[in-house]
């Protein structure tokens, strides 16, 4: 094992690692042989998704000790999607970094990863995938749906808050009572946003016990299944499997497929691919339009439902939606219980077809991400046709633009804004590279003089991201970014543009010869960031039809041993 290079040596070198490890009150005989399994810990006050992580830390570390095996718990860094800023996608690469020489330079011989909030989860991923030592993930759960005058409410339900807020339609007073009603337990968001999207990533594609997903942060069971994972942990390292043996081509196209099902957020993207590229599995954007578009929605889940995770952990869970799915999945494929997907599903039961929709009578026909081309984004754009609306997804309008994210606020609600609500929003320069980390501004508030029509969506294309709470009818990751000259950049105020989902399409009805003479002024932006880690972020950054992963992370080189000079 991987820690006896550490705790099996004689002499100078064994005495080192084993003295001061001992001024914790271990005895001698835990360094003799047991499996070390770490525990990557994500906890922090500044993540409050993530806040109860030290509680379930203990609850793994007992299972570790139970199964024979010898449990250390180290933190990395915390990504906090409501404090951090810019944006917490800004740090996602330098997270997995940590987490990767983390791994690779302890004592470990397997990794449980505690992760939550939406990045944590990805990242994580991302650093053990380029060590490939056996793995295990516990995410933290939903927290339990909020309760405000009178009826459920969660995460999504900031984006009408505030726009009601904004025109009046809500007090002050009313505002701040649905603060602390929203997030009233211990969990990550209770929709299916990107912190769900991601914990049924890792459970679709086996990193993650049966029910990993659902259950909420607050339900005792979560407690339990973390303790199972501490045990289980012992056993796969024992037993040698590692990621790359469950990481498979299929093990991705299922996760697609799932992810399709629930109406996971349109993140999944970005973080699918980057964790394929560390794992060197070949995944494209197209993928995810080829496999979503055979499956239907079946969870009825907000945003694009009515639901709440913690409804669907009641309804029989993700594996109720697996075994639903099966005809279309990789059944077959390796999970780290040692089982097979469809084996951990055998057994599932819907107990609440309003919650959980069947293939023959969906919630929804249309799912997934679709992906679209066009002059306007030759490397593809991303739409959640479940949270669109319908009558918007053939349109054409004129564009309104926003050259960044200051004008964009500066203007919006100006009444002089010429703009209706047939008008196209278009937000550039929030890419990856624009606007350092992509943020998700890419569901822009709409003008108030549109709001005060009773209007509730209009087409908006950014080459930003979304939260996987928001909805509408919104084009986001637009690649080639206009901060390195995509011909976003170019679109002017009053330009047509059509947005045709059905066909995929997303055009700006410009010709080549005019679109080739707004190149002449292109000037790439100063963004004035000439040292430290977003330097190095804008200089490697890939862009996000690439997982907007670093260029020089694309591959890992295992779980090497170097012998120090002690």
């Amino acid at each position: 094992m991987r820690s006896q290079e550490w705790f099996g040596r004689t002499g100078k070198d064994g005495f080192i690692y084993r003295a001061w490890m001992k001024n914790q009150g271990f005895p001698h005989h835990e360094f003799e042989g047991k499996p070390v399994i770490g525990i990557c810990n994500t906890w922090s006050e500044l993540t409050p998704c993530n806040a109860h992580f030290r509680e379930l830390a203990e609850a793994v570390k007992r299972g570790v000790w139970e199964a024979g095996g010898f449990p250390l718990e180290f933190p990395v860094m915390s990504l906090g999607e409501c404090q951090i800023k810019p944006t917490a996608m800004l740090f996602r690469n330098l997270a997995s970094m940590d987490v990767e020489e983390s791994i690779r330079g302890n004592s470990i011989d397997g990794v449980i990863l505690l992760c939550g909030c939406d990045k944590t989860t990805p990242s994580l991923v991302m650093g053990a995938c380029s060590v490939d030592i056996p793995t295990m993930v516990v995410s933290g759960g939903p927290m339990l749906a909020g309760r405000f005058q009178g009826r459920k409410i969660g995460t999504s339900d900031l984006w009408r808050f505030a726009e009601d807020f904004k025109m009046g339609r809500m007090t002050q007073a009313e505002f701040t009572a649905a603060e602390a009603a929203m997030a009233r337990s211990q969990g990550h968001c209770a929709v299916m946003g990107t912190a769900s999207t991601m914990a049924a990533m890792v459970e679709s594609l086996g990193l993650a016990l049966p029910d990993n997903a659902t259950i909420p942060a607050a339900d005792s069971r979560r407690k339990v299944l973390a303790h199972m994972t501490g045990v289980r942990a012992v056993e796969l390292v024992r037993e040698g499997i590692t990621p790359s043996k469950i990481l498979t081509r299929q093990a991705f196209e299922n996760a697609i497929m799932v992810n399709a099902a629930l109406g996971g957020s349109t993140n999944f993207i970005l973080h699918l691919i980057a964790i394929a590229g560390r794992i060197g599995v070949d995944l494209s954007l197209d993928d995810f339009d080829a496999l979503s578009d055979k499956i239907p929605l079946l969870a009825n889940l907000q945003p694009s439902g009515e639901h709440f995770v913690e409804d669907l952990f009641y309804a029989g869970g993700l594996p109720a939606i697996i075994r639903e799915l099966l005809p279309h999945l990789n059944g077959n494929t390796l999970t780290v219980n040692g089982k097979t997907l469809a084996d951990n599903c055998a057994e599932a039961q819907n107990y609440d077809p309003a919650v959980i929709a069947s293939l023959d009578k969906p919630f929804k026909p249309e799912s997934g991400i679709a992906v679209l081309r066009g002059n306007l984004c030759p490397d593809g754009a991303v739409l959640k046709p479940s949270a669109a609306t319908p009558a918007l997804m053939q349109h054409t309008g004129r564009a309104v633009v926003f050259e960044n994210i200051d004008d964009y606020k500066a203007r919006i609600d100006d009444p002089d804004l010429d703009v209706d609500a047939d008008c196209v929003l278009v937000l550039k320069n929030v890419g990856p590279r624009g606007y350092p980390g992509m943020p998700e501004v890419g569901n822009m508030t709409l003008p108030a003089k549109v709001l005060a029509q009773g209007v509730h969506d209009m087409v908006r294309i950014s080459d930003g991201r979304m939260s996987g709470t928001g909805f509408g009818t919104v084009v986001l990751h637009v690649s080639p970014e206009s901060a390195v000259g995509g011909n976003l950049a170019f679109v002017q105020n009053g330009d047509l543009i059509t947005l045709d989902v059905p066909n995929r399409s997303l055009h700006l009805h410009v010709s080549d010869e005019e679109l080739a003479g707004r190149l002449v002024h292109f000037k790439p932006l100063d963004l004035g960031y000439d040292r430290g880690y977003v330097n190095l972020f804008i200089r490697h950054v890939t862009q996000a039809h690439e997982g907007v992963d670093f260029d020089f992370l694309k591959g890992g080189s295992g779980s090497v041993v170097k012998r120090d000079s002690h």
